[in-house]
């Protein structure tokens, strides 16, 4: 399996939940796993009901079996500096830099910068090793930026690499460049079985397909459960009325004379079935449009009762069960 597992999706799909739930998930049995946020939204540290996480590797979450899920949230500014200290050895001079304001302004105009140093502080941390030459993390997964933006961001230090021709920066960049765009990294996709998610996601993995990026899974969030077939909803469509009236009267929902209790919930019930037809109708026809893809496809329920650290537990677990873990 990968060991950079890069998670986007569309904004609303719970990119950050699933990200989540996947480094717990690829935590157990003794792993390690960082779970890296690039977009300053300290949504991993809600998740985990926790600080905001600072610039910095902190350990949130034990996951079963003894693993350990480590956090940081990325920093452009501060990355840069680590930057200038590890290539140009600036040091205090770095400091200094910040404090007149240049480093805030590199991150925010010069073209691309950010994200530059956002993919490189990750791949770093993949590769990674302690003193006895073993890998100091076995997964790091990204919280990406949304699918819009995740072909650009993955991709840009090839265009960086193209301007700098010679030196550190251009070998930072084509270093960044061979972890994402070799076996070693995936990029899953999250989406729901609605229409502009799934289009989304579709337009998403042919544009990191274009770019020779390395596509995971299609990871569908949120799935609601099935109550009734395609046979239950065609014996809605075509049992009358009155025998629907006459099985409520008969389970003891109110008597079957014209105008009783069973024959007034005869009409909200139907309108009810008519919905979730509807509904059923359009994930079918979503679930097909994805297995179009060509892509190991997975689903995740939605949790009625909302999403706490409990729910973010039972997701890691139904990651495991399906083998992605």
């Amino acid at each position: 399996m990968s060991r950079l597992q890069v998670v986007s999706g569309k904004g609303g799909t719970g990119k950050t939940t699933v990200a989540a739930a996947l480094a717990l998930a690829l935590a157990t049995e003794g792993k390690r796993t960082l779970l890296v946020e690039v977009e300053g939204r300290q949504g991993i540290a809600q998740l985990f009901e926790a600080e905001a996480l600072p610039y910095e590797e902190r350990k949130i979450a034990v996951a079963p079996g003894g693993g350990e899920v480590y956090a940081l949230a990325i920093d452009a500014e501060l990355a840069l500096l680590d930057y200038l200290q590890m290539f140009y050895k600036l040091g205090s001079a770095g400091r200094a830099l910040k404090k007149l304001g240049a480093i805030d302004f590199a991150t925010t105009v010069a073209p691309g910068i950010r994200d530059v140093l956002l993919t490189g502080k990750a791949c770093e941390a993949v590769r990674r090793k302690d003193k006895a030459g073993r890998f100091t993390y076995d997964y790091v997964i990204m919280d990406a930026p949304p699918t819009g933006r995740i072909t650009r961001f993955l991709n840009v230090n090839d265009e960086v690499a193209g301007l700098a021709k010679i030196g550190p920066i251009h070998n930072q960049a084509q270093a960044v460049m061979r972890v994402l765009k070799s076996p070693q990294t995936a990029v899953h996709l999250v989406t729901l079985l609605e229409e502009m998610p799934v289009q989304e996601t579709v337009d998403g993995i042919a544009e990191l397909r274009s770019a020779r990026l390395p596509v995971g899974r299609v990871i569908v969030n949120m799935v609601r459960p099935q109550v009734l077939d395609a046979t239950d909803l065609e014996l809605v469509r075509s049992v009358p009325r009155t025998a629907v009236a006459k099985s409520l009267s008969a389970a003891g929902l109110g008597g079957a004379r014209r105008g009783g209790h069973a024959e007034k919930l005869v009409a909200p019930l139907l309108r009810q079935a008519e919905e979730y037809a509807e509904r059923y109708e359009l994930e079918h026809e979503q679930r097909a449009v994805l297995g179009e893809l060509g892509l190991p496809l997975n689903e995740l329920p939605l949790l009625t009762e909302g999403m706490d650290l409990a729910g973010l537990y039972e997701l890691a677990g139904e990651l495991r069960n399906q083998g992605l873990a």
